[in-house]
């Protein structure tokens, strides 16, 4: 392991100008991804800026006209146990609870957990991959069991963050800060396909840092389910998850949102699907109808297509579990 400078900055804008300063520098705060990208000798840092210690991003708060907002170093099980999240956002409590351990709970934070890098075994090991700026990407003929079968291309990877997956769903919106002002986006532009870039995951750029995740409150008649596919009983990735929310009445969905994880390069949506999902009776009949709309367009690898029925059979277990 090289040595590099270690940075403990207590406000957003000593850390914004510690991570411009040096192109080689890396934020964390729970430190598991970051660790693990070291020990694989995936990053070589010259510097790291420890983010705990700005107090400003650690909290959970509520109200009735704007939400729930949640600071970016706020800790996943904090989150999870939160009675305000499990009560009128229990997706996001759902889908945190299905992140890795306890004990990695207690010291992961929600950013963390939506900026973490992707776990590709090809990526992770001793491969000049596109990833890492190559100009292969392996999993293309080699094991690509768990590797998407939407949205690849250069690059096949799957976004990890089972949080980001209830997030998009929520229709949430994340606060980025520059180094000088606060932006807000919609979830879904905060991720980035392959084709757009291949060597990252996100629109984060030197400097900037994602602070605040603001959720708008759901409809009185709104619920929400979670549901994770492992190939371990044990913690473990998704090979596919999906993450749903829908207004309700009168055993009628009034209007919805699906969302899936472990089958594309970000979280994904399949806009055919949620098109549907408007003034639809809960029944054997409209349940087969959505089915079937999904995942009719694939760039399935030779290993992999077993996603397809998967996510389908998925979206019937969540429509028939609401």
């Amino acid at each position: 392991m090289n040595s590099f400078e270690y940075m403990q900055p207590n406000n957003l804008e000593s850390a914004s100008k510690f991570l411009v300063k040096n192109n080689s520098s890396y934020a964390f705060a729970g430190g598991s991804d970051i660790l693990g990208l070291i020990k694989d000798d995936i990053v070589a840092p010259k510097q790291l800026v420890n983010l705990k210690k700005i107090n400003s991003l650690n909290f959970i708060k509520h109200d009735k006209e704007n939400g729930l907002s949640i600071g970016a170093l706020t800790k996943l099980s904090d989150i999870e146990n939160n009675e305000i999240v499990k009560t009128k956002f229990s997706l996001l409590s759902q889908a945190i609870s299905e992140v890795a351990t306890l004990q990695l709970r207690n010291v992961g934070t929600i950013g963390g957990n939506i900026c973490q890098r992707p776990r590709c075994f090809y990526f992770r090991g001793d491969f000049d991959c596109i990833r890492k700026g190559g100009d292969t990407c392996f999993a293309l003929t080699g094991n690509n069991k768990y590797h998407c079968i939407v949205g690849g291309g250069p690059c096949y990877i799957v976004h990890p963050s089972d949080s980001a997956v209830a997030l998009l769903a929520l229709n949430a919106k994340f606060k980025i800060f520059n180094g000088k002002d606060e932006t807000v986006i919609p979830a879904k532009d905060f991720f980035v396909l392959p084709d757009v870039d291949d060597m990252k995951e996100n629109i984060l750029k030197d400097g900037e840092i994602l602070t605040e995740i603001i959720i708008p409150n759901p409809n009185t008649e709104t619920v929400s389910k979670y549901i994770k596919v492992k190939e371990r009983g044990a913690w473990d990735f998704a090979l596919v998850s999906i993450a749903g929310v829908f207004n309700i009445k009168n055993k009628k969905i009034l209007d919805g949102k699906i969302t899936f994880g472990g089958v594309a390069p970000i979280p994904w949506e399949e806009e055919n699907l949620n098109a549907k999902l408007k003034n639809i009776s809960i029944d054997e009949k409209s349940i087969n109808q959505l089915s079937d709309s999904a995942f009719n367009k694939t760039d399935a690898l030779e290993m992999n297509s077993y996603k397809i029925p998967l996510a389908k059979n998925l979206i019937k277990k969540l429509l028939l579990e609401i």
